[in-house]
């Protein structure tokens, strides 16, 4: 839902930028024209020199500001790799000790899940332990007297290793019924409430570490030879600071859709590759917050080499 949601968002923004960079060009032109036509003026009447050089200049400096007007830059969004925390086994949601945008540490208790099943199972195992201990404590005793056999002693030795190992396993599945923080970050969804039933390995929350954070852009094949890894962009968004950048580490290989048919100069236009890069500053942002990203223009990589 809330990738659909930035979805949307991002054909909105895209629409509203091609309308203004339309306003813009048919602004440019408008003023191309009326330049021309100053200069058409003047060249046929000569008495009005003064005037048709301040209209002329007052036009050049409007194409000026015009032309020195960025472009929008490459539209992308923002993503991280969440760290899933689940219950080994299926059960029910008795207790949660944390919110949605808490900071958590590694160790943090975050939530419990009802253990009676589990604690029956290790009741049973203990039981069968203490029975365990009796047969080799008796095969022990009669091993020393004489009047037990060999076969017998081993028994009870194999079947007191058993149940210590199944007193232990059960331990351990009776410790898990709480979940702990794996990493340090912020909770970033609860997917399962108090009283609500949890399947085995299904999340119950997440968690977003800062360094997770990534940054998710398109370009088209003829800009990528412009970028490398290690290059560092910036990072433009809605009421965001001006000095955020990033770090590209990722360049996909391949182009995210392939026409099916002989590339041509047309055709090629359509092919675009995904670039992920790492913020400077995660805290600025967002998850699934739009973002527009600008690089600075240098010698593509294949004249370089």
């Amino acid at each position: 839902m809330r990738s659909s949601r930035t979805i949307s968002h991002l054909i909105v923004r895209s629409a509203e930028r091609a309308s203004r960079r339309m306003q813009a060009r048919l602004w440019l032109l408008s003023l191309q024209d009326a330049a021309s036509q100053l200069l058409r003026v003047r060249n046929r009447h000569r008495c009005l020199p003064r005037v048709c050089s301040i209209a002329i200049l007052v036009l050049a400096t409007g194409l000026a500001g015009c032309k020195d007007k960025r472009e929008p830059g490459f539209q992308g969004w923002v993503e991280a790799d969440m760290i899933f925390v689940s219950p080994d086994e299926a059960g029910r949601v008795t207790k949660l000790n944390i919110r949605e945008g808490d900071e958590v540490k590694v160790g943090d208790h975050l939530y419990s899940v009802d253990d009676d099943l589990q604690l029956a199972d290790l009741n049973q195992n203990k039981a069968t332990l203490a029975n365990a201990q009796q047969t080799y404590d008796r095969a022990a005793s009669l091993s020393k007297t004489g009047s037990g056999t060999q076969a017998n002693l081993d028994s009870a030795v194999s079947a007191l290793r058993v149940a210590e190992a199944r007193v232990a396993t059960s331990e351990t599945r009776m410790a898990r019924r709480k979940g702990f923080a794996p990493v340090a970050g912020t909770i970033q969804q609860i997917y399962f409430r108090e009283g609500e039933m949890v399947a085995a390995q299904r999340p119950v929350l997440s968690i977003m570490p800062p360094g997770n954070m990534k940054l998710r852009f398109f370009v088209p094949e003829t800009e990528l030879p412009k970028l490398a890894i290690g290059d560092t962009v910036r990072i433009a968004c809605d009421n965001c600071a001006a000095d955020l950048t990033a770090k590209i580490y990722f360049i996909a290989t391949s182009a995210e859709y392939t026409p099916p048919v002989i590339y041509s100069l047309e055709e090629r236009n359509k092919l675009v590759y995904l670039i992920q890069a790492r913020p400077s500053r995660p805290d600025a942002l967002r998850v699934g917050q739009p973002i527009d990203v600008h690089f600075n223009p240098k010698t593509p990589v294949a004249d370089k080499r």
